[in-house]
């Protein structure tokens, strides 16, 4: 059906953004825009998931119009829909699937449901100079923290995950206990910046564990103990201190993790992808840590949040290699809850 170069059209809807993005396999990311819900979310403290469906419906057509306009090319050039079938929150996964399933109806183009994960993972190979298969990958974001190896498109084995919260959602929750805006991760990042490092002590959870999972629910525990001791009044700079010594526990166990799991596998190449690779003390870390020995690739800062780019990569990716493998049926079923590495993301 398909020859080797496609264009593919992504959608992205699992949790707090709106993202549309057009990807040829021969000329690169053509186009994307993005919506983020985060000033609609934040006088709640968190995603409020029927507000996010809601918002996704209102957006998702006008980024999809402003994509093609600023790409240059009309729908029916497309030659399939690539849309994120989960993980995330139902209702938001549904807007996402259902735009994507009418358009592929409407225009008689396959539509593909893609892994928010593998999404992510694939998304480094976005960068101008990408890296090559295979590699280890380390997602860190609001909703999981793994250690992948990456053996090609689809070929996936977790080599350690988290055992309760995720390394974004410790962040998120630090900020709460902190006082600080949502979303709390960059807000985190931004006051660890001034505070002194060790000026507070604070537990490495896991970090001498000997396998290559991670534990992130002491960590905020140990922060919100801190709190309850330091009393009502404390000051700014405290504040401050506490953010850098949490900040520099969750960098350190998260670099030695990944550090130890390109020993394991014997692998050079590194990518980080989701939420927190943007934060800029992991990134610093780990470029210390790599200097002579691996290399480490990221998506470019606008596209470590959920994306609708990574989407459509994920889609032409999947379509090149098993070009007869596409729904033409139209009907569909989203994913909440979806394990990367026990199904393909082709499958059931």
């Amino acid at each position: 059906m398909f020859s080797v170069l496609v264009l593919v059209l992504g959608i992205e809807s699992s949790c707090d953004e709106t993202g549309v993005a057009l990807y040829d396999s021969e000329l690169g990311l053509l186009a994307h825009a993005l919506h983020s819900q985060d000033a609609m979310h934040r006088d709640y403290g968190g995603v409020v998931p029927e507000l996010a469906s809601r918002d996704h419906i209102k957006h998702v057509l006008p980024l999809l119009q402003q994509v093609l306009q600023q790409a240059g090319v009309s729908r029916t050039a497309i030659d399939a829909i690539a849309f994120t079938r989960g993980p995330g929150l139902a209702g938001a996964l549904l807007v996402g699937a259902s735009i994507a399933n009418g358009l592929g109806l409407a225009l008689r183009k396959p539509a593909i449901g893609i892994h928010h994960l593998e999404g992510h993972l694939l998304s480094p190979l976005l960068v101008q100079n990408p890296p090559s298969f295979p590699f280890v990958a380390l997602l860190v974001s609001g909703g999981h923290t793994q250690l992948m190896y990456v053996a090609d498109v689809g070929i996936y084995k977790i080599l350690g995950e988290t055992l309760d919260d995720a390394v974004g959602e410790a962040f998120d929750k630090t900020a709460k206990l902190l006082g600080l805006n949502y979303p709390g991760g960059p807000e985190v990042s931004r006051l660890a910046e001034l505070g002194t490092p060790g000026a507070v002590s604070l537990p490495r959870p896991m970090l001498y564990s000997g396998n290559l999972n991670f534990s992130f629910s002491g960590l905020k525990t140990a922060v919100l103990m801190h709190l309850r001791r330091s009393g009502s009044n404390i000051c700014e700079q405290t504040k401050a201190n506490l953010a850098r010594s949490f900040v520099d526990a969750a960098v350190e166990v998260l670099t030695a993790k990944a550090v130890s799991a390109l020993q394991r596998t014997g692998i050079s190449r590194l990518i980080v992808a989701g939420g927190v690779s943007a934060n800029c003390q992991l990134r610093e870390s780990l470029h210390a840590a790599a200097k002579g020995k691996f290399d480490v690739y990221y998506p470019d800062l606008a596209l470590c949040t959920d994306n609708g780019a990574m989407i459509a990569l994920a889609g032409a990716l999947r379509l090149q290699r098993n070009p007869k493998v596409v729904n033409m049926s139209y009907s569909f079923t989203v994913k909440p809850r979806w394990d990367l590495s026990a199904a393909d993301p082709w499958g059931s």
